[in-house]
């Protein structure tokens, strides 16, 4: 058995057991309304790097960083000086500020380098603010670079490198200052995002909701969000609303889909995808070209010259053409054994599947991205 069948047989045994009826908590389908992490950036610098920083001479703007931070303590650059740098890197910051959060905690940063410096390993972030979308100030980053890359160069140019080392992380390395407001301590309905919109599972959602609390308690208000009633005191709301995710609800069927993947080859066909009447040819035409150059050598004494002639050789085989056919309603099962059975590339199925689509048998979304 190929590789492709065997990820497609895979794939069939999964999808044919999550396809049975099972339930989620609705903590596992669902997202409360107005309770989302913000995105945090910022602009820093990194020093104390062993002379992997940017080169000044294509990156001013990382000697004028510098300039301005030395004025704030002080010391003042000469206008006709400028400073050769090698041991620093212009840096940006990213960061994810978790809702709820509270000045005084410390949350994760991301360092890049936004200049030409070959490695920032070992390096010291000096404090930066970190701001959001509005623009305000909401953490401050300082502290050691952790690099998982590494790189190496010699003197003849040659060099390895593994993974990336003009990135890196600080844990812990921000100090939050401004916590961000809510909606959630503010009364009034809780709403229930789903993940995947879906109607039978909204429907499901406010059901389950209705038959433990009461009925009116939720209400499904399109396919991706249900309207809960919670208590107006914080307190109460945080023990309601923990108790709701914990409610298990089964989800409605997933729709019929394939997702093609044509820079991989990877196809996933869901559970629900069934194929009309059809009849599939599969073949494979080969052209093998072969370059053989040959010296040519003039005889003695024709003021010739020695000269390369290429010699090309072209040969095309058709292998043996393969044919399957669908009967009608053919479902996931039949479709991953015929495939295996003519021990089609992945390529070639996703052109199976894209015929099988234009001729109006795949009874699916064929997605490809």
């Amino acid at each position: 058995m190929n590789a492709l069948a065997r990820i497609l047989a895979v794939a069939a045994l999964t999808l044919g057991v999550t396809s049975l009826a099972h339930a989620d908590r609705i903590r596992d389908l669902t997202l409360v309304g107005g309770v989302r992490s913000n995105q945090l950036v910022g602009y820093g610098l990194v020093v104390g790097l062993d002379g992997s920083g940017d080169q000044t001479s294509q990156t001013p703007f990382t000697t004028q960083s510098l300039e301005n931070m030395l004025q704030q303590f002080g010391v003042n650059v000469p206008a006709n000086v400028r400073p050769q740098l090698k041991n620093a890197a212009a840096v940006t910051i990213t960061a994810e500020l978790p809702p709820f959060a509270k000045p005084g905690q410390r949350i994760d940063v991301t360092v890049a380098s936004i200049g030409n410096a070959k490695s920032i390993r070992g390096g010291e972030l000096l404090m930066s603010p970190l701001k959001g979308a509005d623009g305000q100030v909401y953490a401050i980053a300082q502290g050691s670079v952790v690099v998982g890359g590494v790189s190496a160069q010699g003197k003849s140019g040659s060099s390895v490198q593994v993974n990336i080392s003009a990135s890196g992380r600080i844990p812990n390395g921000a100090s939050i200052e401004r916590s961000v407001a809510t909606s959630f301590d503010k009364g009034g309905d809780i709403m229930l995002n789903l993940n995947t919109a879906d109607f039978t599972t909204a429907a499901r959602v406010a059901e389950a909701v209705n038959r433990n609390f009461g009925a009116g308690t939720a209400r499904a208000m399109d396919s991706a969000s249900i309207a809960v009633r919670a208590p107006l005191d914080p307190s109460q709301r945080v023990a309601w609303l923990s108790t709701i995710q914990g409610l298990e609800v089964t989800p409605g069927d997933a729709p019929a889909r394939v997702i093609v993947n044509s820079r991989t080859g990877t196809v996933v066909i869901g559970s629900e995808v069934k194929v009309g009447a059809a009849a599939v040819a599969h073949g494979a035409i080969q052209v093998t070209i072969s370059e053989q150059p040959q010296v040519s050598q003039p005889n003695a004494f024709s003021k010739g010259q020695t000269a390369i002639v290429p010699s090309s050789q072209v040969a095309v085989s058709e292998d043996g053409g393969h044919m399957f056919k669908f009967g009608p309603g053919t479902s996931l099962d039949a479709i991953v054994r015929a495939v295996n059975q003519v021990g089609a590339s992945p390529s070639d199925l996703i052109s199976i599947l894209q015929a099988l689509k234009e001729s109006g048998a795949l009874r699916a979304e064929l997605v490809v991205i």
